[in-house]
């Protein structure tokens, strides 16, 4: 099983990212799939989740309006689109995946949103 973030980087203030997250070695199409954050000396918070076929989704209220959360299973990947970037959107992003009972954790990608 395999899931892997890619596309943070830096970026200024004001700018956007979009973050990827393939999957594979599981039914990726049954999966909800969330996007959690973890600033330095915080705690890890869901910011965004997409359910299996793509319906439906939820975000934080810090990221409500800025962010976009879409799925492409043919591509089994999940995608956060990050518009407007604040400071404090710094952070490690993560993916989560989860069904039932199971559930997998990529290793995340560094989001810096600095001038």
């Amino acid at each position: 099983v395999q899931f892997v973030e890619s596309g943070g980087g830096l970026v200024q203030p004001g700018g956007s990212l979009r973050l990827s997250c393939a999957a594979s070695g599981f039914t990726f199409s049954r999966y909800a799939v969330a996007w959690y954050r973890q600033a330095p000396g915080k705690e890890r918070n869901m910011i965004a989740i997409i359910e299996s076929a793509g319906g439906s989704t939820w975000y934080a209220d810090s990221v409500k309006g800025r962010f976009s959360i879409s799925r492409d299973n043919a591509k089994n990947t999940v995608y956060l689109q990050m518009n407007s970037l604040k400071a404090e959107d710094t952070a490690v992003y993560v993916c989560n995946a989860r069904f039932a009972f199971r559930e997998y954790w990529g290793q995340g990608t560094q989001v810096t949103v600095s001038s």
